[in-house]
């Protein structure tokens, strides 16, 4: 790779990420065990979204609604 090239939207927008990414998209692969959620795209609970659980690697699955991702469910 050349320096200074862009390599990803993140960068393109002029952010920098900083570690591990919340929100998942179909296709992703998980990268920790755990159990994952579906919300909606603002980030707002859906009804009765679907759960599962993962291991480190495993790929996401299709969600409910194309406007909807994946994300850690929280702890009590």
């Amino acid at each position: 790779m050349k320096p200074g090239m862009i390599t990803n939207a993140i960068e393109a927008r002029g952010m920098k990420q900083m570690g591990q990414p919340r929100h998942f998209k179909p296709g992703d692969k998980a990268p920790n065990n755990g159990v994952y959620i579906e919300i909606g795209e603002t980030g707002d609970n859906v009804k009765h979204p679907k759960k599962l659980k993962l291991k480190a690697g495993d790929t996401f699955p299709e969600t409910s609604n194309h406007n909807r991702h994946w994300t850690y469910l929280r702890k009590p």
